[in-house]
């Protein structure tokens, strides 16, 4: 950028950054979110900058997807937690059965093989057909991959495999 696109870029963040942060807060209730949504908006513009003739309207669009991304990670954990909550219940009804652990660390205990199709599909939120472009497999090795993983976690929450991996 020129130094007048950078004084001009300069002012712009100076002037709707904080309005922008605390819109962004009010939505994700998260300073430090709406603080990394608001920062990333403004990446995405400054990256865009030449391209853009509204700035202010390119910032609120791009923070409310963001936002939106947002909620529905926090939706996908929250899913994730009540499975989690049914199966440790399960489990506490077995005897055997190990102390709840979290879903995190058993997804962490995965195999490589294993684990990047279980992020991709349930944390990043990608279709079959597009983790296995990104992994370079096929789309059935990619469900039989996340079936096996399910049930490896099952097993795991259920205390019926070795934690020791």
């Amino acid at each position: 950028m020129s130094r007048s696109k950078d004084r001009a870029a300069s002012a712009l963040f100076a002037d709707l950054y904080p309005g922008l942060a605390g819109w962004c807060r009010r939505l994700v209730d998260d300073d430090g979110t709406a603080c990394e949504i608001a920062s990333e908006a403004f990446t995405r513009l400054w990256s865009r900058w030449s391209n853009v003739d509204e700035p202010r309207g390119f910032l609120y669009v791009t923070a409310a997807n963001l936002v939106r991304d947002h909620w529905r990670k926090l939706e996908r954990e929250r899913r994730a937690m009540r499975h989690v909550a049914t199966e440790a219940s399960l489990a506490a009804r077995d005897p055997g059965a190990e102390s709840s652990v979290p879903v995190r660390l058993l997804v962490q205990s995965l195999p490589e093989r294993l684990r990047i199709p279980v992020l991709l599909y349930y944390y990043a939120d990608l279709p079959v057909r597009e983790i296995a472009l990104l992994t370079g497999r096929r789309e059935g090795t990619v469900k039989s991959d996340l079936h096996a993983a399910r049930e490896l976690l099952r097993a795991r929450l259920g205390g019926l495999v070795d934690h020791a991996h």
